[in-house]
């Protein structure tokens, strides 16, 4: 099961990327569903640094991926401020671009773009986010 720590800064998101990325083609995802969960990745490390750290170098990224039998579990831990996902609100899609504020649909992406995101959060082992992937699923 590849493991990796990663220092919570944006210029890591690309080691990242490759990580979660080798690891999908290795549990057997195509080249679109290898491309989904780096997308979802990026996005959930993305706003780890920025919401749960609160900025750069204030904390790591643990990264475990787990192949499963039907496709690849992805399961981040941070140790920065947690929150409580049924209370992000979501994202009205019928406005108009141009009335959107910039940001605030992170979460929208990353559950449209994986079949599962489950989120623990604890006091004494930090936050936990594990997204899965499956083969030959539509998300």
């Amino acid at each position: 099961m590849p493991f990796a720590i990663f220092p919570g800064q944006y210029e890591q998101l690309v080691k990242i990327r490759q990580f979660v990325s080798d690891a999908a083609r290795q549990a057997g995802l195509n080249q679109k569903e290898t491309f989904a969960i780096e997308q979802a990745v990026d996005e959930a490390c993305s706003n780890i640094i920025e919401h749960a750290y609160g900025g750069e170098n204030r904390g790591e990224i643990l990264c475990t991926c787990c192949p499963i039998e039907s496709g690849i579990k992805i399961t981040l831990q941070d140790f920065g401020t947690s929150f409580n996902p049924d209370e992000v609100a979501e994202p009205d899609l019928t406005k108009d671009i141009q009335d959107v504020k910039i940001g605030g649909l992170g979460l929208y992406f990353i559950r449209k773009l994986v079949d599962e995101v489950h989120f623990e959060f604890t006091s004494d082992r930090g936050n936990f986010l594990t997204l899965v992937k499956r083969r030959g699923e539509l998300s």
